[in-house]
Order: C-alpha cells, then sequence, then structure tokens
C-alpha cells in the first residue's frame, strides 16, 4: 500500500521517496543480465516494481494515479542505502508488515536519520500507536502519530488520524489541515485502541453477517442482495467487499480485535468459523487468487459467475435472488424510509436485516468513548471507510430511535447505558438540525446537542479577505470557508427556484445555479430555469457558479423523454427542446458576468456540454467526463461538437497553411468513441477541461472553491469573450472521416449503425458539406448539429440503444 499512498501524494504534486527492503536472492532475470546483489536495480528490486505497478496501460476510473506522468515525483529507494535521504524530508511514512517488533525497529532506525520536528506517522489499520513508539525518544513521539489511509488512498476519503500519549497539538492540527485541504481526505479522530474506529465496527458487521447467515440458513448471494444497496451499503455488499478486500486480510484485522478484546460477547463474534479458516488454506483470497466467495469461469455459453457454497466449499452456479421486499425497498428513492420499510418487514430478508442492524447499533454504541470521543467521528468513519450511505448512529436515526428501542427491549437486548439516560432525559434522535440547516449531535458526555463540525475545516483568516468589488453600493468580499447549499436554503437563501432547479445566494455577491432533477438529468424544466437564472445573475450579481450537492454533477439528457417524443413524432416540439438547451448554454458563455462550472463525479453528455461553455471550470479531482451519447444511439446535441472542435483549433495560425483533418480526428475519435475522463487531470489533457481550468481535491470545498475562482474573475475586471468565426473542413473532412468509418466497418470493428452515428459526428465536426476552410459561425454549427441529432432521433436502432440504456443499464452496440 506505500506505493499507493506515494501515488496519490504524487497525484496532488508532492514527491516522494519509496522505499523498500533489499532483496537477499536474485531473479533468473537478473542472473541472465549478469546483476549481483549489489546492482541498484537488484537492491531498488521492490521499490522499482512498486512504482511500475503504478503506472496504468489503459484509462481506469480506478488507476491510483491520475495521470501516469506523475509517477516521475516517485524515487525508488531502500532501507539500506537511502536511509540519509531521511533528512530532507517533512513526513515519513510507514507502511510495512503489520508486525509489532519490526515496527519497533523500524522508528527506533527512523529516528536516528530524520532531523527534529519531522513528522513521522504509521500507516496501521489496528495496532498500538503508543506502543510502538514506546522505546524512542519523547520529542521523537511528540512528532508521530497514526494515519490510517484506507485502500485505495485515491479514491478513499477516510483518513483515521491517531495520536499517541505525547502527539503535540499542534501536530495534530497541522496534519488536519493538510489531509483535508491538500490530500483530499476526510479526517476521523480515533483513539488508539485495536482497528480504531472503521475496521473495529466494519469487521464486527462482517463477522456477524457471516454467524448470521449460517443461522438463518441463507446463501451467500441473498445475504449481499439484502446488506447492498437496500441497507444504503455499496452493491459489493458484504462478501464482494472481502473479495476486494482478501480474505486473509480480513481475518488478521479479526483476529487482532479476538486478541486484544476483554470483552467475551466480542470475542465469540470475532472468532472466525472454521470454513473461513479453510478459505485460506485453499487459497480461496477473492479477486487476488482470483476466486473466493465468487469467481468467474469458462463455460458453453462463455464467462459464468460461480457462488461459493460455505457448507461444502465448493462452487456452484450463481443463484439470483428474489425476495418481494427489497423489490419493495429499490422503488422507494428516499434511502432512510426504504431502509426503516427493510427492518419493519416479516419476511427472510427482513428479519436478517433487522437481527444485523439492531446487533451493530448496540456495539457501536457500547464502544463510545472507547474509540472515539462522538458520534460524529464513528458515522463519518463508516460513510467515508466502507462507503455505506449512513453511519451507526443516522441509520438508527433513519429507522426510528426511540420505537426501535422499544423492540429492541421487548427482543431482551441490553440498551447501553448512555442511550438509556439520552432517552430518559427525552432525546429522541442522536442528530438534529436548526431552522438555518446547522446539524446538531447528542454528545453523550455533555448529554446534550452541540454543534457538529463541518466536514471540511473553515479557514479562518486575520481579515476576511484582501479582495473584494462594488457592484452598485454594495461591497463584495471573498470568503475561503466551506459552503453547503442544503444549510443555505433553510436560510431562506434561495433566490428564485422551479422544480429542477434553484438560484441561490452563496454570499459575497455570487449565486450557485443548483441542479435538482430527477437522477440528475436534465430536463426541459431546467434549462428553462437557466435562462431565468442568467438574467437574474447579471442584473443583480458579480458572478455565477453552476454546481450542485448530489453524488453527480449531471449524467446528461433525459433520453426517455427524447425517444417518447420522437415515438411520438412531436419533432416540432424535441427540435424546440433542443435548441433551447443549446441557447441556454451559449447563455453562460457570453453572460455578462464570470460563469463557472464546478463538475463532480458524472458529467455526462449534456453535463459536459454545461461545463465546456462556461467561463472556467472549478472540478472535483473525482470527475468523470465525456461525450457518451453514442450508446444511446445520438450524438452531442447541446453544442458538444462545436466547443471541443474550438479547443483543438484555437491558437491555430490564421496566416499559415495547416492540415487541420488530424487536429480535428481527436475530437471525433472521443466523441465517436464516447471517451470518458476518468479524473479531471486527465479531462484537461484530452481539452475536455483548459489549461487554466482549476482542480478541487476535496470535494467538500467545491462549491467554495469554485465561488472563489468566479469572484477573482469579477474583481480582475471580467468581460465577456467577442464571438469568433470557425475554420470548419468542410466536405473535405466528412469524406476522409467517411472513408475512416468504412474502413473500420469493413474490419467489422463497429455496426453499421455505429457507421451511421460516426458519419453525422463528422458530418457536424467539418462543418458541413460547404468549401473546405470555410469560416462559420457557432451558431451555424449548433444548426446542423441540432438537425444531424435529430435525425438520430428518427432512427429505430437508437430507440432500441436507449430502451436497453433505461432496462439494463448497458449499452446495447446493435
Amino acid at each position: 500500500m506505500g506505493a499507493t499512498i506515494a501515488a496519490h501524494l504524487a497525484n496532488v504534486g508532492i514527491p516522494s521517496f519509496l522505499l523498500d527492503i533489499v532483496p537477499r536472492d536474485l531473479t533468473p532475470d537478473e542472473m541472465k543480465k549478469g546483476l549481483t546483489l549489489e546492482s541498484p536495480a537488484v537492491r531498488n528490486r521492490l521499490s522499482n516494481a512498486g512504482k511500475e505497478a503504478l503506472i496504468s496501460k489503459k484509462a481506469s476510473p480506478m488507476n491510483p494515479l491520475y495521470k501516469n506522468e506523475s509517477a516521475d515525483l516517485i524515487t525508488p529507494g531502500n532501507f539500506e542505502d537511502d536511509m540519509n535521504k531521511l533528512k530532507g524530508v517533512d513526513w515519513v511514512i510507514e507502511v510495512i508488515v503489520e508486525n509489532m517488533e519490526i515496527k519497533k525497529k523500524v522508528f527506533k532506525n527512523v529516528e536516528q536519520y530524520i532531523l527534529p520536528g519531522t513528522l513521522v506517522s504509521t500507516n496501521t489499520s489496528g495496532l498500538s500507536i503508543n506502543e510502538m513508539v514506546s522505546e524512542c525518544s519523547e520529542e521523537f513521539r511528540k512528532c508521530f502519530l497514526g494515519t490510517h489511509f484506507f485502500n485505495p488512498p485515491r479514491h478513499m476519503k477516510l483518513l483515521e488520524i491517531i495520536p499517541c500519549k505525547e502527539t503535540s497539538k499542534e501536530v495534530l492540527d497541522y496534519m488536519h489541515t493538510f489531509s483535508d485541504k491538500v490530500l483530499g481526505k476526510g479526517v476521523v479522530f480515533a483513539k488508539d485502541t485495536p482497528n480504531f474506529i472503521a475496521n473495529r465496527i466494519g469487521t464486527y458487521a462482517m463477522m456477524y453477517t457471516i454467524k448470521l447467515m449460517e443461522e438463518m440458513d441463507l446463501s451467500i448471494e441473498a445475504v449481499d442482495a439484502i446488506t447492498g444497496p437496500p441497507m444504503g451499503h455499496p452493491k459489493s455488499a458484504s462478501f464482494r467487499t472481502l473479495d476486494m478486500v482478501g480474505l486473509d486480510t480480513f481475518l488478521h484485522v479479526a483476529k487482532t480485535c479476538e486478541d486484544k478484546s476483554d470483552n467475551p460477547a466480542e470475542k465469540t463474534v470475532m472468532a472466525a468459523p472454521e470454513w473461513l479458516s479453510k478459505m485460506v488454506a485453499m487459497k480461496l483470497l477473492g479477486d487476488k487468487t482470483r476466486g473466493g466467495f465468487y469467481k468467474k469461469a469458462k463455460g458453453e455459453g462463455g464467462n459464468q459467475k460461480l457462488t461459493l457454497d460455505y457448507k461444502t466449499l465448493e462452487y456452484r452456479p450463481t443463484e439470483k435472488v428474489r425476495f418481494d421486499i427489497l423489490k419493495k425497498v429499490k422503488q422507494e428513492e428516499d434511502l432512510h424510509k426504504g431502509f426503516k420499510m427493510l427492518i419493519e418487514g416479516e419476511e427472510p430478508a427482513s428479519q436478517f436485516a433487522w437481527k444485523l442492524t439492531k446487533q451493530f447499533l448496540l456495539y457501536s454504541a457500547g464502544l463510545i468513548p472507547e474509540i472515539a470521543d462522538d458520534i460524529v467521528n464513528v458515522d463519518r468513519a463508516m460513510r467515508w471507510g466502507f462507503n455505506w450511505k449512513l453511519g451507526p448512529f443516522e441509520s438508527w436515526d433513519a429507522i426510528g430511535l426511540k420505537a426501535s428501542v422499544k423492540k429492541m427491549r421487548a427482543e431482551g437486548d441490553t440498551i447501553p447505558a448512555v442511550v438509556e439516560e439520552m432517552l430518559a432525559s427525552g432525546f429522541t434522535s442522536f442528530y438534529t438540525e436548526d431552522a438555518a440547516g446547522n446539524l446538531y449531535y447528542y454528545d453523550f458526555a455533555a448529554k446534550k446537542y452541540l454543534l457538529a463540525p463541518l466536514p471540511a475545516q473553515k479557514v479562518e483568516l486575520p481579515v476576511k479577505s484582501l479582495h473584494y468589488i462594488i457592484k452598485g453600493n454594495k461591497l463584495y468580499a471573498a470568503d475561503p470557508s466551506p459552503i453547503r447549499l442544503a444549510a443555505l436554503k433553510k436560510q431562506n437563501k434561495v433566490i428564485k427556484s422551479n422544480d429542477d432547479g434553484s438560484l441561490i445566494d452563496i454570499g459575497d455577491g455570487v449565486v450557485c445555479l443548483e441542479m435538482h432533477s430527477p437522477r440528475m438529468a436534465i430536463s426541459p424544466a431546467f434549462t428553462e430555469f437557466c435562462f431565468e437564472a442568467v438574467e437574474e445573475a447579471e442584473t443583480n450579481w458579480v458572478a455565477m457558479v453552476v454546481g450542485n450537492e448530489a453524488e453527480n454533477f449531471c449524467v446528461g439528457a433525459n433520453v426517455a423523454l427524447v425517444m417518447m417524443a420522437a415515438q411520438s413524432g412531436e419533432w416540432e416540439m424535441l427540435g424546440r427542446s433542443v435548441k433551447a438547451f443549446q441557447d441556454s448554454v451559449m447563455r453562460f458563455k457570453y453572460c455578462r458576468i464570470p460563469v463557472v462550472a464546478a463538475p463532480h463525479g458524472m458529467t455526462l453528455g449534456g453535463g459536459m456540454e454545461i461545463c465546456v461553455h462556461c467561463d472556467r471550470v472549478q472540478a472535483a479531482a473525482e470527475t468523470y467526463i465525456g461525450q457518451v451519447e453514442m450508446g444511446v444511439g445520438l450524438i452531442p446535441g447541446g453544442g458538444g461538437h462545436k466547443e471541443l472542435l474550438i479547443r483543438y483549433i484555437e491558437g491555430l495560425p490564421a496566416d499559415v497553411p495547416v492540415n487541420m483533418l488530424p487536429i480535428v480526428q481527436k475530437p471525433f475519435e472521443y466523441i465517436a468513441m464516447a471517451r470518458v475522463a476518468y479524473n479531471a487531470r486527465e479531462a484537461q489533457e484530452l481539452k475536455f477541461f483548459r489549461s487554466t481550468d482549476r482542480v478541487t481535491i476535496n470535494k467538500d470545498y467545491l462549491i467554495a472553491d469554485a465561488k472563489q475562482t468566479a469572484l477573482a474573475m469579477a474583481i480582475e475586471g471580467y468581460r465577456p469573450p467577442a464571438p469568433k468565426p470557425i475554420k470548419v473542413l468542410g466536405s473535405d473532412g466528412i469524406a476522409a472521416f467517411k472513408a475512416g468509418v468504412q474502413t473500420m466497418l469493413w474490419g467489422g470493428y463497429i455496426s453499421e449503425h455505429d457507421q451511421k452515428i460516426a458519419g453525422e459526428i463528422g458530418f457536424v465536426l467539418s462543418g458541413g458539406n460547404i468549401t473546405p476552410g470555410a469560416l462559420v459561425s457557432e451558431q451555424y454549427l449548433l444548426d446542423i448539429e441540432r438537425e444531424a441529432f435529430l435525425r438520430l432521433c428518427a432512427e429505430e436502432k437508437t430507440h432500441e440503444r436507449i430502451t436497453a440504456i433505461l432496462t439494463t443499464g448497458k449499452p446495447l452496440r446493435n
């Protein structure tokens, strides 16, 4: 894991040394090359391999690096030749085997090389922080702490910070701010107890899940169907998650807790069933051994998914799970209501969910203040470390604290004293909000509600701002604090809204245009609202941000509505809708005040078109952006061709002959192949974002950072861009793209419908069948794009692709 932590440091521009042990034997390949044990390539073999493993051969959202070039910031080395380099570093992170005696030796050795005041931390997942530095000096311990990254570090938000007894407050405060702002982590403060917070509760919940499965005689598939999204957990649920983590790793964590616990009931739950130990002996560890609770095998019909029968430890075809209650829960969009519906049902799935939920709620409440000082740290640890939608105490509120405790008592369960005392004092929920949207939590020690700290840190400045702008008789100044749109709405900061959009005053003269349409798809109502928002912003405000706090920024057009209109022959209405969206994004582009997009998560199709028409983009690092309309048999219809074309040809000299075809080939490929950039840095490389666009590592700060960017542009004296004519390939481009696509068809790489769609893409990017090198307007390109879009809407095969996406979630290549 040391290499992937180094990768995340590289993602944010921080260089590091990656040190590993020196091999004691040569490999056959090293012998052939004539290398010796003294050769640097041999001595750094392990760290070199760790670095090489970070470099990905193809784009993927799971790559540890945003871009492969960042690996240059990682310098491999070893523990024997390179320890003197520690004298020049700011932070040493230990990521070695989970063995206490080895860790003690490492830290005693590290202390000999570092300068006073150097930060040192351990990435241990559960060993005692205090014990591992018990033989180090007090000065060393003042700068020592636990920094438990969750794997993979790029993607998992949680960072557990665990101080030792002597860790200074200055070190803790600095690491909190640095981890939050620079590394983009959600920081949780844990205590020096076995497995800290997330692994302690998560391991207990998983072990109890396994034993409850045995007790109720359910299958592995059935348990995963229950413990996934219906309970607010990831799709990987329980056993698929274990396959990803590795069964041996999981059992090691469980064993740590079992050995260190003095609670007999906890020891019983943490003790692994015999069949799990047999799985480890049989190397059925999960993905790393290509088989665990699930595996894939080749069958007569291709790859077949198999599931382990835990009673026989033999694989069988995976079975479909059918519980009526799960269908009902899936139809409920409100997570809290769906979860409550699940545990209140009568069928086996509901009984399982209730018994499991009850157990980990009682367990979690009983661990405070042992593992953490408050419920906020516990809930955040489970949300950020295990990707649960609700932490234990948030889950308890969702099902109703008072009613559920009554049911637990009736079933003979012992309620933790702190919960009994809380209820007796008249507090009936763990969390509450005031009228201004401020969140409060019940504190067991204070015995009252306290204001919950923001997930991101509020930045305190000696003065509010050094930047200001005057509009009318008002002075607006920059404020770098995190912004919560939900709270602002409760503070009556909504200027205007409709069902799918709101315009919110986010302070300092800046407004935020928020989309909140169903599933974050572009709707006619949102498009209509965009015009109102821009008019209001231009008239009364200094800058505008386009952003939201949903899981995704925007997934594109509502293709179900598009297909319904096409099948009903409502071509005039459909044409008006497409033109309205084109006009709305053009209003962003030529707005009299700066407009900054704040994309995050899925930013697809029309979502990307919104971004590329804004003056600037302030993107979350984890933004997945692309023009993916090919998958539903369509092409971009909101100016996507135009803006990508402009980005690739801008800067070309007007008075020098240039062959534009190889240049325009890139946007053609990206649109025709539905290319997605899997992070904001990659999006800049593909020109989906410009090099001047900015990236926010911690999404909690995204709206605030976008506001700062917009305000800075306003302060500098923003003027909207002047429209410029666009040089196009014309008929030469159409012919070239047609020839290339025909070759792909003959080679069997694409279907005839793919050919038709690609032909329309080439037509639009070439500017239509006109004189090569002609200059055209933006509106001209929008018009031919809209016409091409409508032509594809009439195709039956396009309807088939849309239907496939809506019903299966998978693209159909017909």
